[in-house]
């Protein structure tokens, strides 16, 4: 090997360690704000699990800062326009990220320019849920009732743009039902009004329903993952249930203002992941069905370019409304 070579190989090799060195090393100064695009509900847990390690490591507070509204617009824009210094982070969901900038258009920040992203760390199917005010026990019963009763059933989300909103109208496009969406500000309230019989229907993540089910309070008649879901293996899927292909997912994950620097997002990434692979938060995890993914940055960027064309196709193929 020429000797010019070899010095540039050991440039790069310092050059590296020594970032890597620096991410290690990093930590904040001040107050970290882990923002929340929702009130309550399985988004502000996974944040708050996070948090918790987070303020052990970085020794700083570590505050969860829920922020609703607009379909989790208010929250994203306040990261995207915060200082890229590690003291702004986003506990991120499908709505802000990867679906209203076609729901709603004219958004006041890029997703993929403006954030950056850290990890995709958790994922869950939905659980297609009636009131037991219901006459249906079966995908195929609910379907029969909604079209004798057109007009007259409601269907509540966490949020406008949300995994449950736009998972529910792709099924009342593929059943060619008409259920009138209701938006809400997190899942706590949508459970609270089937509870109450004032809703009829709702896509919700098994955490927020399982809690109901053994008592009926609420049933469950399909899942919208590919496969039966291990913890609640009676529940058929919609594909089983006549729906070809049908699958939805929710994901939760972290990500930060754009062009914040590499070391930065390495060591969130790498704490993050040692939080949510830790025995003790796994063992959360499992209790509220989510699965663990602990993706790396350039993987949940991959997935985040995926998705939103997979969901403007579902948006433009349902006519979903933002309101």
């Amino acid at each position: 090997m020429k000797l010019w070579l070899a010095r540039a190989f050991l440039s790069v090799g310092f050059i590296l360690f020594g970032a890597s060195v620096f991410a290690a090393e990093w930590k904040p100064t001040q107050t970290v704000r882990l923002i929340v695009p929702a009130q309550g509900g399985t988004v502000d847990l996974i944040g708050r699990l996070a948090a918790e390690h987070l303020q052990q490591v970085f020794g700083v507070p570590v505050i969860v800062d829920p922020r609703p509204g607009a379909g989790g617009n208010l929250a994203t824009d306040l990261v995207a326009k915060a200082p890229p210094d590690g003291c702004t982070i986003l506990v991120a969901f499908t709505a802000p990220i990867t679906v209203n900038i076609t729901l709603m258009g004219n958004l006041s920040y890029d997703p993929l320019k403006d954030l950056t992203p850290i990890t995709l760390a958790v994922s869950t199917p939905q659980f297609l849920t009636v009131s037991p005010t219901v006459p249906a026990k079966t995908v195929k019963e609910f379907v029969a009732y909604a079209k004798a009763n057109p007009g007259k059933l409601n269907y509540g989300s966490v949020s406008v743009g949300s995994a449950s909103h736009l998972t529910m109208e792709m099924f009342n496009a593929a059943a060619g039902i008409n259920m009138l969406h209701i938006p809400y500000k997190g899942a706590t309230p949508v459970v609270n009004e089937l509870l109450a019989g004032r809703l009829q229907a709702a896509m919700l993540v098994p955490a927020n329903v399982m809690p109901y089910l053994p008592d009926g309070k609420l049933r469950v008649l399909a899942t919208t993952g590919r496969e039966r879901f291990s913890i609640a293996p009676r529940i058929p899927t919609l594909i089983e249930s006549g729906y070809p292909d049908f699958e939805a997912t929710a994901w939760i994950g972290f990500m930060a203002p754009g062009k914040t620097p590499k070391a930065i997002i390495d060591r969130y990434h790498d704490e993050i992941v040692k939080a949510i692979i830790s025995p003790a938060v796994r063992e959360k995890l499992n209790n509220i069905y989510f699965n663990v993914v602990a993706s790396t940055p350039e993987e949940f960027g991959k997935y985040i370019r995926w998705e939103t064309p997979r969901w403007a196709k579902i948006i433009r193929e349902t006519g979903a409304k933002a309101n």
